[in-house]
């Protein structure tokens, strides 16, 4: 666990500048739709979970009552820090921290988010437990990440090519199994979105930091995808360019209050 937190850090210490800074990632629209989806109110108290450089805390700070962004790599907060001070965010609150345990009381938050992050984690249940403990009952939880194609091969294909992009990566799950995160949880079914994150190869590999000739094996593979669509990211040629689009859902439930052998709610 410490030699993929180290991996993370690594990796996001030399991505904060270009992943902060990606359109895709930064699309005030995708942001805005995050937002509304997750039904945030001027009473919520929020936890952005990863937090990366606080794009997501910057797209609810101004609908939400305050908002705190937690994430392990201290150079993705400065960055968000310097976010807020430029967009002059008062109810913003910045952590350097694990996310394995969260360093929070149970029922701080009425809402828990967490975007483009649980395909970095090597147990996400254990995370999304941590979301839950944290978030008070009849309070939300919402996940929005990367989704494997429900295509066994494709996913395997994908799941290759990240690797080889960003290391950190662990795996990114199909839809499936991300609801299925929700129901070993003890959540509810979860309300279900969807988004994307479109980009083009040259664009990908310019922020990310694969090892020495890895970058040449993930061109191929996205040419050979051209073919079948084998990485299930909808690769097409646009002149010299190829486009593609990562395939986003986003998911959703309230909490419920703990209960009783009776099964009677109990007070937390």
């Amino acid at each position: 666990m410490t030699a993929h937190r180290d991996l993370i850090v690594d990796q996001f210490t030399r991505q904060a500048v270009p992943f902060s800074t990606a359109p895709g990632i930064r699309d005030p629209e995708r942001l805005r739709i995050l937002v509304e989806f997750a039904g945030a109110t001027a009473e919520d108290i929020v936890l952005d979970v990863a937090c990366g450089p606080g794009l997501v805390v910057a797209a609810f700070a101004p609908v939400v009552h305050d908002v705190t962004g937690i994430d392990v790599t201290p150079a993705m907060i400065e960055r968000a820090r310097a976010l807020a001070a430029e967009r002059g965010l008062a109810n913003v609150t910045w952590r350097v921290g694990d996310v394995v345990p969260l360093p929070y009381a149970d029922g701080t938050f009425s809402l828990v988010v967490s975007r483009f992050a649980f395909h970095h984690f090597p147990d996400p249940l254990v995370v999304l437990r941590e979301m839950c403990r944290v978030c008070a009952p009849g309070g939300r939880v919402v996940v929005a990440d990367v989704v494997a194609s429900p295509d066994a091969a494709r996913a395997a294909a994908f799941n290759r090519m990240e690797t080889l992009r960003d290391p950190s990566h662990v795996r990114a799950l199909a839809l499936a199994e991300l609801s299925a995160l929700f129901a070993a949880a003890g959540l509810p079914a979860p309300r279900t979105g969807f988004s994307e994150v479109r980009s083009d190869v040259d664009g990908l590999l310019e922020r990310s930091f694969p090892a020495p000739g890895d970058a040449d094996v993930i061109r191929r593979m996205f040419v050979e995808s051209l073919a079948d669509d084998g990485l299930g990211l909808g690769a097409r040629r646009d002149g010299e360019r190829i486009l593609f689009a990562y395939p986003v859902a986003m998911l959703s439930a309230a909490v419920s209050p703990p209960r009783t052998q009776s099964g009677m709610p109990t007070p937390r």
